[in-house]
């Protein structure tokens, strides 16, 4: 009901106030999980431990162009 509500107030909204509230809304559903974020932390960490010890290689940029292209 509460959704009903709102879309109902956002509708009247001039086109100023209705930009600012979907700026606001996609702000809040842009908020990285902390979680998340760790867990790319740890893996980038451990992918660059294990290229500095040689365990894998690099790939040029030129490379992976060439593989997209495809």
């Amino acid at each position: 009901m509460i959704a009903k509500e709102l879309q109902k107030k956002a509708l009247h909204l001039n086109a100023t106030d209705k930009v600012h509230l979907v700026e606001m809304i996609l702000e809040s559903l842009d908020q990285p999980d902390p979680k998340i974020e760790k867990a790319w932390v740890a893996e980038s960490e451990a992918d660059y431990a294990k290229y500095k010890k040689g365990e894998i290689k690099s790939i040029s940029l030129e490379n992976v162009k060439k593989r997209f292209k495809k």
